[in-house]
């Protein structure tokens, strides 16, 4: 598996040291770099990021501040040169906390960290699809704790991710479900069920306005991330 990163640092030779060392681990990729925390909003909303290393002295809006205003962050690595953060850090969840400067071996430690966590993710998650059942006509069934839904295609209105869960919002309920949305579009056709954000895959049927970068199903005002407006646009002008 890929691990998708991204660096944010205001210092240059944090990014090019972190740069070498990725370039060395063949499983990892820098999908963003960003000298303020403030500019990595954008692609952590649109993109599947897994994996942030993280400065906590920063100009403006600190490393920790940043982290507590995300809602559902990816794992994070902390990357600094002061040691007094260290428990505020851990406090929220961090995955590894790493002292500038340091060394290739303490950086594949964690690296490798986080590489077993998304790998035990994955494995849940597949384990998730093996055990469902596969959807026939017009319908599939939807775990959710200790139950387990029919749900037809015609009453999903969209479904929203949730960390490691999902939201699968219908006509009539709600739904709460362990999996993700790549397990979703596996099962679901992407010509009826277009996925629209990194959050969001859509109801094509249900779709009521087309404005800008969103789309409107009854009251939900819901985006249209960049990395997938042009193939939604494509499947709206094929239908």
């Amino acid at each position: 598996m890929k691990i998708n990163c991204i660096i944010i640092d205001d210092e240059p030779l944090a990014h090019r040291v972190i740069e070498k060392y990725c370039e060395e681990i063949p499983f990892v990729k820098i999908a963003g770099k960003f000298f303020k925390a403030i500019d990595a909003l954008e692609v952590l909303k649109n993109r599947e990021i897994d994996l942030i290393f993280l400065d906590i002295n920063m100009p403006r809006l600190s490393g920790l501040e940043f982290l507590k205003s995300l809602s559902n962050p990816p794992l994070v690595i902390i990357t600094t040169a002061y040691a007094e953060y260290a428990l505020q850090g851990f406090e929220l969840a961090v995955l590894d906390y790493l002292m500038k400067p340091f060394a290739f071996d303490r950086f594949l430690k964690a690296i490798q960290k986080a590489q077993d966590i998304l790998m035990s993710r994955e494995a849940q998650l597949s384990e998730t699809i093996k055990t469902s059942d596969v959807p026939e006509d017009d319908h599939l069934f939807i775990k959710s704790s200790k139950k387990t839904y029919r749900v037809k295609f015609d009453d999903i209105l969209y479904i929203e991710a949730l960390g490691d869960y999902v939201k699968i919002f219908t006509k009539d309920r709600m739904i709460v479900s362990y999996q993700s949305l790549k397990n979703l579009e596996v099962i679901l056709s992407p010509k009826t069920f277009p996925r629209i954000h990194k959050s969001f895959i859509v109801s094509l049927s249900k779709i009521d306005v087309i404005e800008g970068n969103h789309v409107k199903i009854r009251d939900k005002m819901l985006p249209i991330g960049n990395n997938f407006k042009t193939e939604f646009e494509k499947l709206i002008r094929s239908v």
